[in-house]
């Protein structure tokens, strides 16, 4: 009897452990949240204007503080953008925030949550003297899950530009 117990015993650990173990949430960290970058169009002339656009992609369950945050102590993400020289980047345009209540706070938060498009103007002059060049993007942020918030990062975002 005892036997059979212990048999019945280790199949039900055998079935059910695994299962509890592989069925938590993997922990998630900045390194989770994915930015690329994109012009538009990829090919741009000699005194003419370019979009370029930074795709922020934040996976559920993480949010990223808005560029203008509720809360002084909160990190902003911000955009600086380095171009070669005889390009001219112009203003940043962000997304419009949402405002979310959550556990860490005791007051509302504005964020970004699931893909975030992130605007500027790239302006080539009429003088460029090459044929392509990169605009080099330096995306800072703080991510956050509904408990807390990890510590800011800087991600370089790199667009390469060709000229006509």
């Amino acid at each position: 009897m005892k036997r059979k117990l212990l048999g019945l015993l280790l199949l039900i650990l055998a079935v059910f452990v695994p299962t509890t173990i592989y069925s938590w949430p993997a922990p998630q960290s900045s390194d989770d949240v994915k930015t690329s970058g994109s012009l538009k169009p990829d090919k741009v002339r000699k005194g003419k204007s370019a979009q370029a656009t930074i795709l922020v992609e934040i996976p559920p369950g993480l949010h990223l503080q808005s560029s203008k945050p509720l809360d002084k102590f909160l990190v902003p993400t911000k955009l600086e953008v380095e171009t070669p020289a005889g390009m001219k980047a112009g203003s940043v345009l962000y997304p419009r925030a949402v405002i979310r209540q959550l556990k860490f706070s005791k007051s509302p938060v504005s964020v970004y949550e699931g893909k975030v498009l992130i605007h500027f103007n790239v302006t080539v002059s009429s003088n460029y003297s090459g044929g392509s060049g990169d605009i080099k993007g330096k995306l800072r942020f703080q991510a956050c899950n509904d408990d807390s918030c990890f510590p800011p990062v800087t991600r370089e975002v790199k667009i390469s530009i060709n000229v006509e």
